[in-house]
Parts: C-alpha cells; structure tokens; sequence
C-alpha cells in the first residue's frame, strides 16, 4: 500500500495494487472513504497509528460503491471499535453478501481490457459479506469534514455514491470519475448503465471541487470542477 499524503493533517490517499481510498482525519476520529482489497485491513490500521490515531478511532466507513476493490477489507474494518458502516440502500445487499452484485455492460472497446483484468486480478479472494450499519442516499448529511453530503451517482452501479465536503471543495467520485496515467479525467469503465453513468458524471462536474478524488488514478489538486466539466463536455460531443 502506497500513502501519500493530499492535505497537510487532513487527507491521505491510500492506493493499493488494485484500487485506492482516501482517509479524512478530524480531531479525535478520522473516516475512511473505501477500503482496497481483501487483505488490507492491516495496512490501513498500521497507517492509522502512524498518524497518531488508533483503529477504533475510525468513526465512518463509506463504501462508495460494491466491487470488491472497495469493499474487500469492510468486514474486517467493521470489527474495529464504534465504527458506522455507510452505504447506498441499492448496493448495501450486494456488501452484506444477500444478493450478487450486476455485472457490468461492456463496450465494445471496454471488452479486452476487462477480460485482461479479469484474468489478472481474479487470483484475488471476492469480498467477504460485510455488515452495513447505514443506507444512505442523496442529500443525505454526514458529521465529518466540517459537513459532509452524500451525492447518489448511479449508473457504474446502481447504488454508486460520492461524497461533498463543501468547506474544503472536495469531492470524492467513487469509480464514476477516473484519472488516466496520462493525466486525462474520463468516464469511468465497466458501468452497469453507461448512459447513467454519463448523467451522473455531469452532475459531478457541476459541483464547486477544488480537489477531486477519484477510485483510480491521481487526484485532481486544484481547478477540478473545470478538469471535469471539460471532460463531461467531451462525452457529449
């Protein structure tokens, strides 16, 4: 697990071989918004310490949505002290393990590269069922950040989330919003409902975000309603 650090005692982005999260720290507590794959649990709360917090500090688990690249470490994490487990109400049965989660509609282009994928991560162990503590939807306010809304971007699942922290102006995507190595925001892949999920970029990108944070690749560290509003445009040209 590589950490780097987004905002001095505030954020941390924590990326994984498959995927990343981001951890929030206020006084006294911190939220962790993901959790990578299965297995690690340990590293994050070893990072914890390191920052001068225990485990059971951690007050919010978020999961922005259900693939197991963000959800893998959430049973484990949900033993860790008074730790709330959120999630959309539409994906929260996929995360306690009650039904299968849909898998995506492939483009043509996202075929091979999903098949790719597949064949290289699919040695790593499915999520385990995870408790959800809440299901929450849009509009919906969390205590952390100085305030924080629950923003629903359906579409890459039906349930997907992003989370607003409007007094940092930052948000974080999920997997509806990615970060080529080249720099480049796009769409992210492998939707469930591209068309949706297109909508749901757009709204996205009419938030005011300094910062945005993304389920894969780099952040966007200044002017990202603008790299994301250019980059809606492009999908509807």
């Amino acid at each position: 697990m590589e950490v780097i650090e987004l905002l001095p005692g505030r954020l941390h982005l924590l990326r994984f071989s498959i995927g990343q999260a981001y951890l929030w720290q206020d006084p006294g507590s911190v939220t962790l918004i993901d959790t990578g794959p299965v297995g690690s649990s340990w590293r994050i709360a070893e990072m914890i310490r390191g920052l001068g917090y225990q485990p059971g500090d951690l007050r919010h688990l978020i999961l922005t949505h259900f693939h197991g690249d963000h959800t893998g470490a959430a049973a484990d994490i949900g033993g860790w002290g008074n730790v709330t487990v959120l999630a959309h109400g539409l994906d929260a049965p996929v995360i306690r393990g009650e039904v299968p989660g849909p898998p995506p509609d492939l483009t043509d282009e996202e075929r091979e590269q999903y098949a790719l994928i597949r064949s290289t991560v699919g040695r790593v162990p499915p999520a385990p069922a995870a408790r959800v503590d809440g299901e929450v939807g849009h509009g919906d306010a969390l205590d952390f950040g100085g305030g924080a809304s629950v923003i629903g971007a359906p579409g890459h699942t039906e349930g997907s989330i992003a989370i607003y922290l409007p007094a940092h102006r930052i948000l974080f995507t999920g997997d509806t919003v990615a970060r080529r190595p080249d720099d480049r925001v796009i769409l992210g892949p492998f939707n469930v409902d591209r068309k949706l999920s297109i909508a749901s970029f757009g709204n996205l990108a009419e938030i005011d975000a300094d910062i945005a944070c993304f389920g894969h690749g780099d952040p966007v560290l200044g002017g990202a309603s603008a790299a994301l509003r250019a980059a809606a445009a492009s999908l509807r040209s």
